[in-house]
């Protein structure tokens, strides 16, 4: 399909299509894509950059999703025969086709996403790091053999293909998020769904479509390895609910989260949760403020404060905060907020409206709790009168009040005072979430301390940078109501995988373990 067809069909209404639409219709033509078959009236799509809308898609329903299933089986019963070495294969030219087409992906997901084009590439970037990552770990999916307490036997530790996997994403990270967790899983022998928010759809059908199109060029890959499902909570539902789906891996609100957790427990399914996060930094006296402001403002504002490891709670040491709060609020001043397509842009636009209202509900309320609010506004951008353009807040807290201690998936910045470590410390822990925690120190005890049993709670603790911009090479998730899930790195590809634990007897006695005797009289 030409560039002008595709221009003409993405747009579902009459009026002429927008130049966001027309680049994001350029952009599947670029990868030789087509979204013919995925047209219809169901979901509009809108940029966040200006509210233009992108196209209208059709939507899947539930009654969609035992085809769905039953096609991802039979691509799994062909796909866990393959040697993992050729799994890593197919991984390997998806990999090389992301690279090839990276600066296209980039621009089709800031359209969609609003984040700034440098985090875009970033995103893409993970894509390709996270492939490297999964083709390596296709020739080190390690066992083990383990010593015997029985003369002549060996006692060994498998580990086999698992099953479907459904994968749940949000909209704040339509791509990384994906891959972490599927690049793996198809290494590991899974097939896989993927349920986009049906905020950011068209950059799911991007990347899915070119590992549909690396996996069609690629003889040992089945058919329906990997499926995209776009539709609404109902179909994230019905996965979750399919006896068919063994494991499912959902990132999005806590209470998203606790209701996947539910239905799959109801069937005993393998969850892999990544929730909530309300992240704190500790800026101790020692610290380097340089560099601590550096990173707190990275960690608060970039992608618009929509991270699930945004900086969301700064606790400040007493004796440098008032100083430490007025370069924070000098520096928020001098972000540069605008549309996302600029390389000079610090910061884009808000998803959409209903994660301004929040934003704005959650300064009110910060307000009525002694807070002392800097900035959170709304702006007027040009080009961008139907985007949710906001100056990022700086909110000083009289405590830890009920407003700090919940998340807010918005640009706002708690900041707190501390006399003691182990008072900053019981403010980092305590809130509900445990996803990322950071401390800014030159301090090797309260470093250390930090990142031991009596410090942060949190599946991520780093020391002198930020609470975002996790490598992929480290397991990533949270603890407590983040979900204690650990979507990739590490030994998280365990998740995807099942262990079966096997004894082989080459001896001509037959021994039981632990000395039980079960002496049988049988005639020769």
């Amino acid at each position: 399909m030409n560039a002008p067809e595709n221009i003409a069909k993405i747009p579902s209404t009459a009026h002429a299509a927008s130049p966001l639409a027309k680049q994001a219709a350029a952009t599947f033509d670029q990868l030789g894509l087509s979204l013919t078959d995925r047209l219809g009236a169901d979901l509009p799509v809108f940029s966040p950059i200006d509210g233009s809308e992108l196209a209208t898609l059709g939507m899947d329903t539930p009654g969609d999703i035992d085809a769905v299933v039953a096609n991802a089986r039979t691509a799994f019963a062909a796909w866990k025969l393959v040697p993992a070495p050729h799994r890593g294969e197919l991984v390997r030219r998806y990999g090389a086709l992301v690279r090839e087409h990276k600066e296209a992906l980039s621009l089709l997901l800031s359209i969609e996403n609003g984040k700034i084009l440098t985090e875009a590439r970033g995103e893409v970037q993970e894509v390709i790091d996270i492939c490297e990552y999964a083709v390596g770990l296709s020739r080190q999916l390690f066992g083990l053999t383990i010593a015997s307490e029985r003369p002549e036997h060996r006692l060994t530790e498998y580990w086999h293909p698992m099953g479907v996997l459904g994968l749940i994403s949000a909209f704040n990270f339509p791509a990384a998020v994906w891959a972490w967790g599927t690049t793996v899983a198809l290494v590991c022998g899974d097939s896989a769904i993927w349920k986009p928010s049906e905020k950011t759809p068209l950059t799911a059908l991007a990347f899915a479509g070119l590992l549909e199109k690396a996996a069609a060029d690629y003889d040992l890959a089945p058919a329906n390895l990997i499926q995209v499902v776009v539709g609404d909570a109902r179909c994230g539902t019905a996965i979750a609910d399919h006896p068919d789906v063994a494991i499912v891996s959902a990132t999005g609100s806590v209470r998203m989260g606790q209701d996947v957790a539910v239905r799959l427990a109801r069937r005993f399914a393998r969850p892999v949760l990544e929730l909530g996060g309300n992240n704190a930094a500790i800026i101790a006296p020692s610290a380097d403020l340089d560099l601590a402001l550096r990173g707190a403002v990275f960690a608060a504002t970039g992608t618009c404060g929509q991270r699930c490891t945004t900086l969301r709670r700064l606790i400040v040491h007493n004796s440098i905060r008032d100083a430490f709060v007025q370069r924070l609020i000098a520096t928020f001043a001098t972000l540069r907020i605008g549309t996302p397509l600029d390389d000079a842009t610090h910061v884009g636009p808000l998803i959409d409206r209903m994660a301004f209202d929040g934003m704005q509900r959650a300064l009110e309320q910060a307000r009525a709790e002694g807070g002392i609010v800097h900035g959170g506004e709304r702006l007027d951008i040009e080009g961008g009168a139907d985007g949710y353009y906001v100056r990022p807040a700086i909110a000083e807290m009289p405590g830890q009040t009920a407003i700090v201690r919940e998340e807010t998936f918005a640009p706002i910045l708690y900041v707190m005072g501390y006399d003691t470590l182990d008072e900053a410390i019981a403010l980092q822990n305590g809130v509900s979430q445990g996803l990322s925690s950071s401390i800014f120190t030159s301090d090797v005890r309260e470093a250390e301390r930090f990142q031991s049993a009596e410090g942060s709670d949190c599946g991520i603790v780093n020391v002198n940078i930020g609470t975002s911009g996790a490598e992929i090479g480290g397991a990533f998730g949270g603890e407590k109501v983040t979900g204690g899930g650990r979507v990739s790195g590490s030994d998280s590809w365990k998740n995807y995988m099942r262990r079966a634990t096997a004894t082989v007897n080459y001896s001509a006695s037959l021994p039981l373990a632990q000395g039980v005797k079960f002496d049988l009289d049988i005639d020769p």
